[in-house]
């Protein structure tokens, strides 16, 4: 925005809050923005490009994003949201809710036996596969065992091995924010991303620190607070730029890189934004180019073929269902985890439902579902695919549709 656009957008605003009788802190407290920025908005300081910015704006002046600004685009249609049941990361909520070691802080001096570094490095990766392979249940009862006893080790082992328990436990917070994002539990995956972060810098290692940005970058995306998801994941794109422009740049700091780029193509996504999500998977692709394979650097899956799976996410997102379809099928997901092909399956799912192809959408949810079953009966998006399935076909509907949407419980 220019100067004078920024002027004249300051005005309109300030025109539409004074003809609602609202004073600037009554606005600001509607959207969840401070005075300042209210007043800075109106005096043309402050400029507001975002679309979901634009959108929260309108809706506390009580009109639509085109009466503040003509020029805008229209959002993107976003399906009704389905409720999501109670979900078997339960347990695992809990033990994010207060101080995770207690007893260490009253009786630090208590013995404890010796941690076992191979067993917890063993028990951390099946944390990992268990995510992977979205088997939630079991994931939380491993947690229960795991994340306790990696809290008090961390604070009581001693000096030479403290940098790898927290390496440890930041690895393990890091699996418990990426399940929750994915049973739709954003804040608890807020928590447990914080969390990954502070444990990775005490261990030492920095790219680490990055990988815990990324999952709180996912945690943002999903409680729609796309701001903060792009200035974690920007910030962290910078930094790593610089850090990765070498002759030989580290494979694992690409990974990051990419995975990064990856959020910020999803953060314009769901924006609306659609030059801006283009320009990031651009980004992205160079990224994996250079990579040259599929890797997992920090449980991550990047690579040139999660690249293209998100690129399909991207196009389904902006309403690009052929695009979709094409990109999808140039894709080979089979070294990749059930739950990454099953995410692609429903992307593709979510595709054909927008082409009105009901039974190749049917197919491609079924799929999923038999890699993924947990994942696809608490993912809100294929839920509501489901759920608008079985509402198109009505009397009609196929015993095999009727089924998955009683088992997703899509239509309560």
């Amino acid at each position: 925005m220019t100067p004078e656009e920024r002027r004249a957008f300051g005005a309109r605003v300030a025109q539409l809050r004074k003809q609602r009788g609202l004073k600037q802190d009554e606005l600001a407290a509607a959207i969840n923005r401070t005075a300042s920025w209210v007043s800075q908005v109106e005096r043309g300081v402050q400029p507001v490009v975002r679309l979901d910015v634009l959108q929260l704006l309108a809706d506390g002046l009580g009109v639509s994003v085109q009466v503040l600004r003509p020029d805008a685009p229209q959002a993107v249609p976003v399906p009704p949201a389905v409720e999501v049941q109670t979900n078997d990361l339960d347990e695992a909520r809990l033990l994010i809710s207060g101080h995770p070691a207690l007893g260490v802080l009253l009786s630090p001096a208590q013995a404890s036996e010796p941690p076992s570094m191979a067993e917890l490095s063993a028990a951390v990766a099946e944390v990992w596969e268990l995510t992977h392979a979205a088997r939630f249940s079991e994931l939380s009862a491993t947690l229960g065992r795991v994340l306790p006893r990696l809290e008090r080790a961390a604070r009581t082992a001693t000096p030479e091995d403290q940098l790898e328990l927290h390496a440890l436990l930041s690895q393990t917070y890091q699996a418990l924010a990426a399940a929750f994002v994915r049973q739709d539990e954003a804040d608890a995956a807020w928590v447990a991303a914080d969390r990954s972060i502070r444990a990775a810098e005490q261990s030492g290692r920095p790219l680490q620190v990055f990988a815990g940005i990324f999952r709180l970058a996912q945690a943002f995306v999903r409680l729609k607070h796309l701001d903060q998801a792009e200035h974690a994941a920007s910030s962290a794109v910078a930094v790593l730029k610089k850090h990765t422009a070498v002759d030989r740049p580290d494979p694992e700091a690409l990974s990051v890189l990419g995975s990064l780029h990856l959020v910020l193509a999803l953060v314009a996504a769901r924006a609306g934004q659609r030059e801006e999500a283009r320009d990031q998977l651009r980004n992205a692709r160079r990224v994996a180019s250079q990579l040259g394979e599929d890797r997992n650097d920090f449980n991550l899956e990047f690579g040139p073929t999660n690249v293209e799976i998100q690129a399909v996410s991207t196009a389904v997102d902006l309403g690009d269902a052929g695009e979709a379809l094409d990109i999808g099928q140039g894709i080979d997901a089979t070294g990749l985890s059930p739950e990454r092909r099953a995410r692609l399956l429903m992307d593709l799912g979510r595709a054909h439902a927008q082409r009105r192809h009901t039974g190749e959408a049917l197919e491609c949810l079924l799929q999923a579902e038999e890699l993924a079953p947990e994942t696809l009966r608490t993912h809100v998006a294929a839920r509501s695919t489901i759920r608008e399935l079985a509402l198109v076909a009505g009397r009609i509907a196929s015993p095999e549709l009727i089924a998955l949407a009683d088992r997703a419980n899509a239509l309560e």
